[in-house]
């Protein structure tokens, strides 16, 4: 069996990240092939007139390309599946809020559109990738500076979010996501890594922006290509998914441990 090649090492690809990048390739696939009207619209824009470089999508291009480098760095299935399922889900919720409220919409006036939520799990690991990064390289700050800067981020973060939903405020879905939001940001179990999940969310979340607003592919109510809250809700919506796995991993391990024979439960136990 051939040793890795310093090169695979260095990007962190294992047996896994082949598994990974098969699956992300196969829900591109699928889309294509379930939405083709789309795609053959897309194609439509193409102008004779123009080079065709002219016409490359770049930025999508490169969003597509880093993002597939990061899902493939050091996966872990058992590390990612709570991930893809929080991000499957929470995506799912978010879309239905935003679209069916009102503070964006889609240029197929679907609310929501089900081609864009696989999207949400594979940006999700894209973040854990960044995340993760920042956590190991970034140095600690004294607790008492963290916390001034978590007060400053958050409650500037709700500061931004209160103009942009009072159009939908009377609704149930943006009354809930306020309180969800206000819950998680006044209950930080580490505040540090919270600060570093919501800029991990929000670096990422500013280039699919761009690029989905540019392009009118989703439009907000306030028309801005794109809102400066927008960017920062992927950041929030980060934290969110983030304490959501930390839940799901911490029922699933009750489950096993319960699961386990009394014999195996035992050895288990601490002398």
């Amino acid at each position: 069996m051939r040793p890795p090649s310093k090169w695979t090492q260095h990007l962190g690809w294992n047996r896994t990240s082949a598994a990974l990048m098969s699956g992300f390739v196969l829900v591109l696939l699928l889309i294509l092939y379930i939405w083709w009207p789309l795609v053959q619209d897309y194609l439509a824009t193409y102008d004779p007139r123009y080079p065709l470089w002219m016409q490359i999508d770049w930025l999508l291009i490169a969003i597509f390309l880093v993002m597939s480098l990061l899902i493939t760095a050091r996966p872990s299935l058992r590390h990612d599946l709570p991930i893809l399922l929080t991000g499957a889900m929470g995506g799912l919720v978010i879309e239905t809020w935003g679209t069916q409220s009102g503070l964006w919409a889609y240029f197929t006036g679907e609310a929501p559109p089900l081609w864009i939520i696989p999207a949400w799990p594979i940006a999700s690991l894209a973040i854990d990738r960044i995340d993760r990064f920042l956590q190991n390289r970034l140095p600690q700050l004294p607790s008492t500076a963290t916390r001034a800067l978590y007060a400053l981020v958050f409650g500037g973060f709700v500061v931004l979010m209160l103009p942009f939903i009072w159009p939908a405020i009377s609704g149930s879905m943006t009354l809930a996501a306020l309180t969800l939001c206000l819950f998680l940001i006044l209950t930080p179990p580490d505040p540090r890594r919270a600060l570093l999940t919501f800029a991990a969310g929000a670096a990422l979340g500013y280039f699919l922006e761009r690029w989905g607003t540019t392009r009118e592919c989703w439009v907000y109510w306030t028309h801005e290509t794109p809102p400066f809250f927008a960017v920062l809700a992927h950041g929030m919506a980060a934290v969110a998914f983030s304490r959501s796995q930390h839940a799901l991993r911490s029922l699933a391990n009750r489950v096993i441990a319960m699961l386990r024979p009394p014999a195996a439960r035992e050895n288990m136990k601490p002398d």
